[in-house]
C-alpha cells in the first residue's frame, strides 16, 4: 500500500476491491457481447419491463451519455428496441426483446458466478456480515455525496435502503 493512502486503509481496500471485482465481471461479460453495466441495464428491463430512457439513467445510476451509448450497443446486439413514448414526444421506452431471454439465464449463470469468485469460502455469516457493513458503507457514503455541491444534483446516490443494491 503506497504510504499515502495509509491514512485511509479502508478505502484503498475498496478501490482494490471494486477494480478487481469489475475487471472478474468484464471478463465475464465479454462473451455475451456485453460492457460491463449493460447486464444492469438488462436486469432492470427484465425486472421491471419497458422503461424510459430517463429512468434507467436513475435506475443503475448513470448518465444520459453512457446510457446512451449503452442502449444503442444493446439495441445492435438485438437485446432492446427503442420507441417513442406515446405520453411525452421527447421520451424514449426502452424494452427487452425476446431474443434477450437467452441473454437473461446466461447473465443470471455469470452473476453467480461472479458472488461465488466474491465470496470464496466465507460462510453464510460472515456473507451476512460482509453485506451489512457494505450496505453501512454505501450509506455513509450516500449521505456524504448528498452534503456535498455536486450531490445536490437529482441524480444523486441514495442510501442502500432507499436505492436499488446493484454491483458491478
Amino acid at each position: 500500500m503506497p504510504a499515502v493512502a495509509q491514512a485511509g486503509p479502508v478505502s484503498h481496500a475498496i478501490f482494490r476491491v471494486a477494480r478487481l471485482h469489475r475487471m472478474i465481471a468484464g471478463q465475464l461479460l465479454r462473451p455475451l457481447g456485453l460492457h460491463l453495466g449493460q447486464e444492469l441495464v438488462m436486469m432492470h428491463l427484465w425486472e421491471l419491463g419497458p422503461q424510459r430512457q430517463t429512468d434507467l439513467v436513475r435506475l443503475v445510476d448513470s448518465d444520459a451519455a453512457t446510457m446512451t451509448r449503452s442502449i444503442k450497443r444493446l439495441e445492435n446486439a438485438g437485446f432492446v428496441r427503442r420507441r417513442p413514448c406515446p405520453d411525452d414526444k421527447r421520451a424514449v421506452i426502452i424494452e427487452p426483446t425476446a431474443a434477450s431471454q437467452a441473454l437473461r439465464r446466461e447473465v443470471e449463470r455469470i452473476w453467480a458466478e461472479l458472488e461465488g469468485a466474491s465470496t470464496g469460502d466465507l460462510t453464510p455469516a460472515q456473507q451476512s456480515e460482509t453485506l451489512h457493513a457494505l450496505q453501512r458503507l454505501e450509506d455513509n457514503l450516500a449521505r456524504t455525496a448528498a452534503r456535498s455541491p455536486e450531490g445536490t444534483r437529482e441524480d444523486a446516490p441514495t442510501p442502500a435502503a432507499d436505492a436499488d443494491s446493484t454491483t458491478g
